[in-house]
This record gives structure tokens, C-alpha cells and sequence, in this order.
């Protein structure tokens, strides 16, 4: 992962936002909601991002794409009814791959990040392969950089 992880508990830094209803079958015995559903918020943010921002690129581009990593930490106890809002970004982008950062939050609260590495590959060899060139330009669009970051909770007074 980046070693230069904007700070996701920071709500100003997101552009790209997710809502998502909480369900009742989302809840362990504790009443708390379940780590598996907090990942799925997350996975709900990953697939909202593509098709805003990606679902006029030409049909196939998108396939051979595979997360290879996904780390989470969860912040605070998440309960129901109610709903999240998933802010995901880009924080980095490379040969290959691009990194993302998202956070989970209920009104001002995060109660989760996640930091997720995704690949391109090949479809016949099953290795890595340089992004295609529409894609990147997309994810460039989207990236964040921390100083972008300061300058938004500047100016927002947060």
C-alpha cells in the first residue's frame, strides 16, 4: 500500500460518494453490524465509482481487473437502522495497478477505511498488464493528493 495514505478518517478529502441503507440481516448476535456487511459497503463504494465514472468505456475494458488486496479497519460500532455514506478515492496509480482509499461514514462518524490494491491482467497469460490508457486517464481524474487534501480542509473550515 501507499506509504504517503492520505488520512481517510478525513470526510473533505473524498469526492466519490456511496450510500447505503443498513439492513436488519446485516447485524450479528451483538446487534452491531457485521464485519462481512461493512466489507460489502465497501464493495458497493468499489462498483458505485466504476459506473459513474467509468460505464461509457467500451464494453469489455473493465474485465481482466482483480483485487489483490484489501485491508480494513474498523473504527467504531456500526448499528441499525439507519445509513452510510462510502467515500472512495484513488491514491495511487501505476504500471499496472492503482490503489484506493475509502471510509465509511455515519453522518460525521467513520466508523471504518479501507486501503485496496487492484490489477490489471492479461486475459490470456493471467499476468499483470499495463492499465489501458482510458482507464487511467479516468483514475487520474480521480486521484487525490494529500496537499489537494489540505487545501479542501482549508478552505472548509474543518
Amino acid at each position: 500500500m501507499t506509504d504517503s495514505l492520505p488520512d481517510l478518517t478525513d470526510r473533505t478529502l473524498f469526492r466519490d460518494w456511496t450510500k447505503v441503507t443498513i439492513r436488519y440481516a446485516d447485524l450479528d448476535p451483538n446487534g452491531h453490524v457485521n464485519n462481512g456487511a461493512i466489507n460489502q459497503f465497501f464493495e458497493d463504494g468499489r462498483v458505485g465509482l466504476r459506473h459513474r465514472h467509468m460505464r461509457d468505456l467500451p464494453v469489455g475494458i473493465l474485465s481482466g481487473f482483480a483485487l489483490v488486496k484489501f485491508s480494513a479497519t474498523y473504527r467504531a460500532p456500526l448499528h441499525f437502522p439507519g445509513c452510510v455514506e462510502v467515500g472512495t478515492l484513488v491514491t495511487r496509480i501505476g504500471r499496472s495497478s492503482y490503489e484506493l482509499g475509502q471510509a465509511i461514514f455515519q453522518e460525521d462518524l467513520c466508523v471504518a477505511t479501507a486501503e485496496v490494491v487492484t490489477v490489471h491482467l492479461d486475459r490470456t497469460s493471467g499476468r499483470s498488464s499495463p492499465l489501458p490508457d482510458q482507464v487511467r486517464a479516468i483514475l487520474r481524474s480521480l486521484l487525490t493528493a494529500p496537499d489537494e487534501a489540505s487545501a479542501r480542509a482549508a478552505s472548509s473550515g474543518r
